[in-house]
């Protein structure tokens, strides 16, 4: 199952993809179109043209794992396609976001504490 810890980042696909599109299909993107490796430690996010389904791919060890969300109401707040092949880079925060229903973007949010040493 996924865990927080084992991903690095979360790149998201601007625009629409095609949810017939499978493991093997969302990989052929990351690699070609994204020029990243499918097998690094990340989440790559797709979603419909609708904007009320989500594919999350990710590989673990051994295997890939998709993850799909369908919205029976409603619709992800997903930024749209600016003609630019080169995904999204999002936080996980960002990401749980849009999960949730709301932009990537929240003016009133708390702000993410980075750690840091004191001398």
């Amino acid at each position: 199952m996924l865990n927080e810890v084992t991903v690095d980042r979360v790149f998201l696909a601007k625009g629409s993809t095609d949810m017939r599109k499978s493991i093997d299909g969302l990989a052929v993107l990351v690699q070609e179109v994204f020029e990243l490796d499918p097998f690094s430690p990340n989440l790559f996010v797709f979603c419909n043209r609708k904007r009320d389904k989500m594919k999350i791919l990710f590989w673990d060890k051994n295997g890939f794992w998709l993850y799909y969300r369908r919205l029976e109401k409603g619709q992800f707040q997903w930024p749209s396609d600016d003609q630019n092949a080169t995904p999204l880079k999002i936080t996980r925060r960002q990401l749980r976001w849009l999960l949730d229903g709301l932009s990537l973007e929240q003016k009133h949010a708390h702000l993410e504490v980075m750690v840091r040493t004191i001398i």
